[in-house]
């Protein structure tokens, strides 16, 4: 505070005597909690395991886009009859699905068209997920590149993931204040050198699902009804790994927040 104490001693008495000066700078409270909780946003500094896993998901979900959208073009130039198709058309014989699958919505009355509007916004997708996720604004853009990729036949099953995403891109230059207080700053450095490994296992089980879901092949299987069973298993078995590591990763970085502030 603005306290000076000054003693002044005389032989052997001693007299003190305080004045007040002026405070060097006027700071509130406010101003202070402001300074010492500032955030990754307002610092330029952004969370990097968050960042990885988010840009991660996008270029997943991308790849879904893209490969909804070759498997629609190769139905051709015909109407698609309806808002909910089948990306897979019946009738190929390099898959199990012969009566069709991979359901997707679309506004565009035309295969062909809404495969190709869905594989350029699935390559959109990565492109941006890959550099522009951590920018200001970049996950609301990602968020409605999405959307138009789902409007587009880019498939159902990806609503999950783009959510998803989204929301982990939010948190790519967030403060973790919440993190910070939910982990126990002991178990920080365990859980934070676990988040590659979830993610690579994550990343595997999604797209052994996809294999599944366009080809239909899994050793030692070869009923549908069995088929569709994995798949379903490994794409939830996957969604799941993918909020451990997302948690893992707010852990590292909640770590690492802590170090460069020390």
């Amino acid at each position: 505070s603005g306290y000076l104490v000054c003693c002044l001693h005389s032989g052997g008495s001693r007299a003190c005597r305080a004045t007040v000066t002026p405070s060097l700078s006027a700071v509130s409270d406010e101003q202070v909690m402001s300074i010492t909780t500032q955030e990754p946003e307002q610092s330029g500094r952004y969370n990097a395991a968050t960042r990885v896993i988010a840009s991660t998901l996008g270029v997943l979900v991308g790849i879904g886009s893209i490969e909804h959208g070759l498997l629609e073009c190769l139905q051709g130039f015909r109407p698609t009859h309806g808002l909910i198709v089948n990306a897979l058309g019946p009738g190929y014989r390099w898959t199990v699905w012969t009566q069709g699958g991979e359901g997707a919505c679309t506004l565009i009355p035309n295969f062909l068209v809404t495969g190709v509007v869905s594989s350029l916004l699935g390559a959109l997708i990565i492109v941006w997920s890959l550099c522009h996720l951590q920018s200001r604004r970049g996950p609301i853009v990602f968020l409605l590149i999405g959307v138009a990729s789902f409007l587009s036949g880019g498939g159902v099953a990806q609503v999950p993931l783009i959510v998803l995403t989204w929301g982990v891109a939010t948190r790519i230059r967030a403060s973790l204040a919440f993190w910070r207080w939910l982990i126990p700053a002991g178990i920080e450095p365990v859980l934070g050198k676990c988040w590659p490994w979830t993610l690579f296992s994550s990343t595997v089980a999604f797209l052994i699902a996809l294999d599944i879901a366009v080809f239909g092949y899994f050793p030692g299987l070869s009923e549908q009804v069995e088929l569709q069973h994995i798949c379903w298993s490994f794409l939830a078995i996957g969604l799941t790994l993918y909020v451990v590591s997302i948690c893992f990763g707010f852990a590292y970085d909640v770590r690492t927040y802590a170090e460069d502030r020390r």
